[in-house]
């Protein structure tokens, strides 16, 4: 099969129970790469016989472990490695995403030319962003600034050397592991990149308010546990956001309602919550957003807050008992 990349770049995808959604991811891949493999975290529908059958290098994952992405990447880039020693490049990517087709020859070519980055990614857009508030919350949140980062999401370009030198993702974390690993290689003097370019095309599928409660929980406990590895670091990792929840989801509103006790006036002062939303709101439009968008996304921000609370005080808890977090899945 004739490939428009060299054979020195290589593809992991993972995915679970992704159906029409990996076979399209898989076919994306297929049409620029040669070594492409797909890592089946206990699908209970067709994804692994379907990825089989175009071609592709299959692994399962011993489920018999604590499920994570981190793990499940890792996974696929040692057998990836194995197989094919002559991959400089790792491609990850979600099996809810499409790479787009210029994507990876771009991605490519910034790092030859750029020896001192580590990784590079581009835009993910939401392919069905019209068809629900949280679909569209999504597409706002990926369009992150272009140029040099601080981190990257789960799809990237990644170059080996520096992927071997952190040793890759931290398999323990149940989320936020992209920032963590970007962390880590920026203290060993990597630098990340967002390019001016389309990358891939995502379905987040997120239907009802439910499935947004639980990612912004899974993206508190993510916080928390960055800042309870990192937090003492120069950069003070993942201290501001965790500290952000605390104080408008837990320390502000038990201020308030303390203080009501004594004179109920005080509970005027949770009109702070608006005003906040008001603020940002103003703020997003600034940045090129509608009117309806910048609400949405200033409302999501703000009322985030409490489900991420309740996510890094499940961290927290976990801690404190010593125990393995689970998976916090939205869809």
């Amino acid at each position: 099969m004739e490939t428009t990349i060299d054979k020195t770049i290589g593809a992991v995808v993972i995915g679970r129970n992704e159906g029409d959604r990996l076979i399209a991811c898989i076919e994306s891949l297929k049409s620029h790469l040669q070594y492409v493999v797909y890592v089946d975290s206990g699908s209970e529908d067709a994804s692994l016989q379907e990825a089989e059958k175009r071609d592709v290098d299959c692994v399962s994952l011993d489920m018999s472990q604590p499920f994570t992405a981190a793990r499940a990447r890792n996974e696929g880039a040692r057998y990836l490695l194995e197989k094919y020693s002559e991959i400089e490049f790792i491609q990850f990517v979600d099996g809810d995403c499409v790479i787009q087709p210029s994507w990876i020859e771009t991605a490519h070519a910034f790092l030859v030319e750029n020896p001192s980055y580590a990784l590079t990614c581009g835009r993910r857009r939401e392919r069905f962003p019209e068809s629900t508030v949280y679909n569209q919350l999504c597409d706002i949140e990926w369009d992150t600034p272009i140029g040099d980062a601080k981190a990257c999401g789960g799809d990237v370009l990644i170059r080996v050397s520096s992927f071997k030198q952190v040793d890759g993702y931290n398999g323990a974390l149940i989320a936020g592991e992209e920032p963590e690993m970007c962390f880590r290689l920026r203290v060993k003097g990597w630098k990340v990149y967002r390019l001016d370019s389309e990358m891939t095309l995502h379905d987040a599928a997120m239907t009802h308010i439910g499935q947004w409660w639980n990612r912004a929980k899974r993206a508190g406990y993510a916080y928390a546990q960055g800042c309870y590895l990192h937090g003492k670091s120069r950069e003070k990792y993942n201290v501001k956001p965790t500290r952000s929840i605390i104080v408008w989801a837990a320390l502000l509103p038990m201020l308030i309602i303390v203080s009501s006790i004594y004179n109920p006036m005080f509970l005027a002062l949770f009109i702070c919550y608006p005003v906040q939303i008001v603020r940002l709101s103003i703020k997003n439009m600034s940045q090129d957003l509608s009117l309806k968008n910048s609400i949405y996304y200033a409302m999501s921000n703000v009322c985030g807050k409490f489900p991420q609370c309740v996510g890094a005080l499940r961290f927290l808890k976990n801690q404190i008992q010593n125990r393995q977090s689970s998976l916090i899945e939205y869809k």
